[in-house]
């Protein structure tokens, strides 16, 4: 089946562990982070465990975290590019970046994304990687992303061939936009990862961990898929889910209501 793990879905549980289980409830894909990369021995270790297990890398999470406009980020993000290639995943997942410690300037803080875009694009295409922004909701724009709307990812890639920079279509983070629709059409040819969690409210006081299921909140999740196949897009369904409550559930449970909702929710996929 088209589904794909993000493995932040199940914090606690190892990339071994994880690729396990993917193994046993029929999921063909994953998406580990690079942290989990790192403690499993690093992306070439890492490579030939999920090999192994016969699964897609979907995904690497994350680069980005332009926006203070330091070179470090940039060498940073080189090394998860490097990271990418290793794994044999084509997408690069980046979280753009917040206003920097003491800014309120958000028109500046977008134009370091774009001027980070432009040093990063030829190094990530010559290792076969496309950048894909993730546009976050605007709760999260003071901290984590400045990018917030799929408008705005796509505005950013633009200058860029398709191969070059995608964009990440997380329901989690786009379902509110009255131009979702419009703009997932738009993005033809560049949607590098389709995520799916749900929106739950109340929102808890760390609001990263306001996620929930596939089925347990408010979202609407066939149109916007039915959306995303119209655009052309053909990869794996992600589930990434952050949640303290899901996180401390056993993992095997995790895992099968993970594939209990995609089949109840997107079994077309």
């Amino acid at each position: 089946m088209r589904l794909s793990l993000n493995t932040a879905t199940i914090k606690k549980a190892t990339l071994e562990q994880a690729a396990r289980l993917c193994a046993e409830h029929g999921i063909s894909g994953i998406g580990p982070w690079r942290d989990v990369v790192e403690a499993a021995g690093g992306a070439k270790a890492a490579r030939q465990l999920l090999d192994g297990h016969g699964l897609t890398v979907t995904s690497l999470c994350r680069g980005g975290f332009f926006t203070t406009g330091s070179a470090e980020a940039l060498d940073d993000n080189r090394r998860a590019v490097d990271e990418a290639a290793q794994l044999g995943t084509s997408e690069l997942v980046l979280v753009v970046g917040g206003l920097a410690p003491g800014s309120k300037d958000l028109p500046a803080a977008r134009a370091n994304v774009a001027r980070a875009l432009e040093q990063l694009v030829p190094y990530a295409s010559g290792h076969g990687v496309r950048l894909a922004i993730e546009p976050l909701h605007p709760m999260f724009c003071a901290d984590r992303a400045v990018v917030s709307t799929l408008g705005q990812a796509l505005d950013l890639a633009e200058p860029f061939a398709p191969h070059e920079v995608g964009v990440v279509v997380d329901t989690y983070h786009v379902w509110w936009d009255p131009q979702l629709f419009d703009q997932i059409a738009r993005a033809a040819g560049r949607i590098s990862a389709y995520q799916v969690c749900d929106w739950v409210v109340p929102l808890p006081a760390d609001m990263l961990l306001g996620r929930g299921h596939v089925g347990d909140g408010h979202i609407d999740f066939a149109p916007i898929t039915e959306a995303v196949l119209r655009a052309g897009y053909t990869g794996h369904v992600e589930v990434e889910i952050f949640n303290q409550s899901i996180w401390d559930t056993d993992p095997a449970d995790t895992v099968k209501t993970v594939v209990d909702r995609h089949l109840t929710h997107l079994g077309p996929l």
